[in-house]
């Protein structure tokens, strides 16, 4: 059982510095009264707040800090459980992570975790108590408050789970789905794993035979090729021989070529030397031929001097060009013999490059014949990679028996755990727990509502489909009855929780809070009938009524609280 003894708060809404500190377990009736905005329902948020880190009431974080100090927003609440004190300090940032310390006997447990993970652990196992399960076992009748009849039935499940400490269950579901998940994930790539090892062994297997029946073949096929190979290189060989006779031949036969162009450079001389004394010989006749006076000296040149040399030059001219037009022949004939040469040695060396290509051609033979004869001797000395092949199969086999016995193990796991799913899942263990609550929880519920004066039949089927029957046995839906009615509704199945809660001691509390039910559901009759249900209670639980009704009230309550706004800060009357 939580049994709650102190909330304090400062700085949220409108509260000012000073903590505003309220005894929770001091009466086990207490009327809070109070203005509008006066600051009564503050005391729903700061309870919210500090459990769960978020206001009771529809507004945001950052609304809950005080608008005029603006920060220093903080919330203590302290409570036992069985023997150990709690205490829960949280303050309240617009940005960035605010304090959030859980003490326990005056000692802060651990906060390596992150902030969710640290309310999780609050939530799960301190308090056992998730936030739905607060608004409907703790507080009701606020603005914002959703009664048990208007939640989803999803939702009104798990405040049964959580009321009957059954929720347990369902983490375990969780747990256990991630589990089944895994499981099928294993079995299958079990499955694929073997079929690919089984695979590889197939192919193993028939590598090695392919291998066993082909080595003759290769060894084979190897020595065609070889000597194919070495006919080849036999016809580049005797080729080459063929054309290095060829070589030799013309080489023999070849004249000196630095003789013959020493030759004709010579022949060249001459011919420059000719050529210039015939052309002075011509000039010296034109001279004699065209002039009868020397153009030096002025004096009258001798006729028969200049006949007499005039036809001597012509006869030395007509003996020089006798002479170079035998000296042109020797030339021409020259030439041509240079031209042959020059021709054999382009023989020469076009046969010389086809004897380096066919020496080529017959080296890259070897080397073809070195690599096949190679692979002839591995493929007959190849025990050792043929032991190799026959070890790999053999790992390969005990590597598929090993997953074979895996997926065996994975099999049995699924049987356990598709047993374990029966079980679990909400048609299991938890409806039949159920089961056995619903009856009493519509005993309890018709009870209370009989209390209030409301007589119809009501009941909740496992699924908690509501079935309500008046006197008459005609049926109803809640949605068909008036505000005051569905209040009293309402009512009954708070205190049903609580009762239950009680009778399995999971979720139980000492704290009601009852915010406004009695200003405008609740008519005369009905408020004086709820006052004696919260006396029957209050033997074990201190009660809270929140209300705007305390001149009519005031008198029907063992502790009355006041808040007041003074300077715009609210704070308790004194």
């Amino acid at each position: 059982m939580i049994h709650f003894r102190y909330l304090r708060w400062k700085n949220i809404l409108s509260t000012g510095d000073s903590f505003t500190e309220i005894k929770l377990d001091k009466a086990k009736s207490t009327l809070i009264v109070g203005e509008n905005g006066a600051g009564k329902s503050t005391i729903l948020d700061a309870l919210s707040y500090s459990l769960y880190g978020k206001p009771f009431r529809k507004i945001n974080k950052n609304q809950m800090i005080n608008s005029i100090n603006g920060k220093g927003a903080e919330v203590q609440v302290e409570f036992s459980i069985g023997k150990h004190e709690y205490k829960i300090i949280r303050g309240i940032k617009r940005h960035g992570s605010a304090k959030f310390e859980v003490y326990k006997d005056e000692e802060l447990i651990n906060q390596d975790a992150a902030a969710r993970d640290y309310q999780e652990m609050l939530e799960k196992n301190i308090l056992k108590l998730n936030h739905k399960s607060f608004s409907q076992i703790v507080v009701l009748g606020s603005s914002t408050f959703v009664p048990f009849m208007q939640l989803p039935s999803t939702h009104r499940r798990e405040v049964i789970e959580d009321l009957l400490d059954i929720q347990i269950f369902s983490v375990m579901n969780g747990i256990l789905k991630d589990k089944v998940a895994a499981n099928k994930t294993e079995i299958l790539d079990s499955s694929y794993k073997i079929e690919l090892v089984e695979n590889k062994i197939e192919m193993q297997e028939g590598y090695i035979e392919e291998q066993k029946n082909n080595n003759e073949k290769r060894i084979n096929e190897g020595k065609v090729k070889i000597a194919k190979t070495e006919t080849e290189k036999k016809t580049y060989n005797d080729s080459s021989k063929d054309l290095l006779k060829e070589v030799t031949e013309l080489q023999l036969n070849q004249s000196d070529i630095s003789a013959v162009k020493e030759r004709k450079k010579k022949l060249e001389q001459i011919e420059f030397k000719l050529n210039d004394k015939i052309n002075t010989l011509k000039n010296d006749i034109e001279f004699y031929s065209n002039n009868d006076d020397c153009p030096t000296c002025k004096q009258n040149i001798d006729h028969d001097f200049k006949c007499s040399t005039v036809d001597g030059k012509q006869e030395t001219l007509q003996q020089t060009t006798d002479g170079f037009e035998k000296l042109r022949a020797e030339y021409d004939k020259i030439n041509n013999k240079l031209e042959e040469i020059e021709g054999v040695q382009t023989r020469i060396s076009g046969l010389q490059t086809e004897i380096s290509n066919n020496t080529s051609q017959v080296n890259a033979l070897d080397k073809i014949i070195m690599s096949i004869q190679e692979d002839i001797n591995n493929i007959s000395g190849d025990g050792d990679r043929q032991e190799g092949d026959a070890s790999k199969l053999e790992d390969l086999n005990v590597e598929l028996k090993g997953i074979h016995k895996l997926k065996e193990k994975l099999t049995e796991d699924k049987t356990l755990l598709d047993v374990a799913s029966t079980i679990l899942k909400d048609s299991g263990i938890k409806t039949r727990i159920i089961k056995q609550y619903v009856p009493v929880m519509n005993k309890l519920i018709n009870k209370y509502l009989a209390a209030m004066e409301f007589f119809v039949q009501f009941e909740l089927d496992e699924n908690f489909n509501e079935t309500i029957r008046s006197r008459f046995r005609d049926e109803f839906s809640y949605a068909s009855f008036s505000e005051g009615e569905k209040m009293r509704i309402d009512l009954a199945l708070l205190f049903t929780w609580r009762a239950v809660a009680k009778l399995r001691n999971s979720v139980s509390t000492n704290l009601l809070i009852m915010d406004e039910v009695f200003d405008s559901s609740l008519d005369s009759s009905g408020t004086e009938e709820f006052l004696k249900i919260l006396n029957d209670l209050t033997s074990d639980a201190n009660v809270f009524i929140i209300s705007h009704k305390g001149d009519q009230l005031i008198d029907k309550f063992h502790n009355i609280i006041k808040f007041e706004k003074v300077k715009n800060f609210s704070r308790i009357a004194a």
